[in-house]
């Protein structure tokens, strides 16, 4: 089903491929299959698509990793409408996985992405061996429900001020949070070619309506995932507030945690480096 990538293909240049399953037809990118081991599976944040993962952090993972990267339904290049639940989202990545022939992953899932993860290892925790989840928060998580409130008022500062709003949403404001900002927003501008179609506003206001879903729902019992979980954020997250990775931690029993410095909700890509060191690390147990 997919063709094994050399090792001189990157993420600027991995050709985006589609598999039909569900009725949907996904599109996915894939590095590093010639790795062995458990594919890791990566779940993107909210309004994102394929192009929104930090080339550096993808590269880092599949340089020892199977990495498979994907548009969920209705979302970028994938067809189909897109979900307004983080276990529609779920449901509609399990799909994928199969599709794929894997019969267990990794997963890493950022933001929405780690909420999404969590779901995943409910419905089938047999399907997954380790998770790694950054930015993220528990189902009726503190501030969860006003993600939506954050992100159009920082769509309109960046609007204002002629600026990508993930400078302010993934970022510090100050010098060192500015200029990683600034340094991710560049890279991922990378790719030049065959890049993904950007989100819908209807896919844009589904995801929203799941993620104020997800922060009214009743907390869950977590501590029935025994799986190892490395859980990571910055110390000043605004999107999802930092307090929730720390409820994460101690909720899950197996679980490690991992707190940036004067960052916020992108500090893996703003520490991309000892970020790929500890994840690399923990995925090779």
């Amino acid at each position: 089903m997919t063709t094994p990538q050399t090792s001189k293909v990157t993420w600027k240049d991995v050709p985006t491929r589609t598999v039909t399953a569900g009725g949907v037809e996904f599109a996915y990118r894939e590095l590093g299959a010639d790795n062995g081991g458990t594919p890791l599976v990566c779940l993107i944040h909210l309004a994102a698509v394929l192009d929104n993962w930090d080339p550096r952090v993808v590269d880092g993972l599949a340089a020892r990793h199977r990495v498979i990267t994907f548009d969920n339904r209705g979302v970028g290049a994938s067809s189909g409408k897109p979900a307004s639940s983080m276990e529609e989202m779920a449901r509609d990545a399990i799909t994928f996985i199969k599709a794929m022939g894997l019969e267990q992953v990794d997963l890493f899932g950022f933001s929405m992405g780690g909420m999404i993860a969590q779901e995943i290892v409910l419905m089938e925790p047999g399907l997954v061996r380790r998770m790694i989840i950054t930015g993220t928060g528990p189902a009726g998580g503190e501030g969860i429900g006003k993600v939506a409130r954050v992100t159009y008022l920082d769509m309109l500062r960046g609007l204002l001020t002629r600026q990508d709003p993930k400078q302010f949403l993934f970022f510090t404001r100050t010098p060192a949070g500015i200029r990683a900002g600034k340094e991710f927003l560049q890279r991922l501008k990378e790719r030049s070619a065959n890049r993904d179609k950007e989100i819908t506003v209807a896919a844009l206001q589904a995801q929203l309506k799941a993620l104020r879903r997800w922060g009214a729902k009743k907390p869950v019992d977590l501590s029935k995932i025994h799986h190892p979980v490395l859980v990571a954020n910055g110390d000043s997250d605004r999107m999802v507030p930092s307090k929730n990775t720390y409820d994460l931690a101690q909720r899950l029993p197996n679980s490690e945690l991992v707190i940036y410095p004067d960052s916020g909700h992108g500090a893996v890509f703003q520490f991309h480096a000892d970020f790929l060191s500890k994840a690399l690390e923990f995925l090779a147990r």
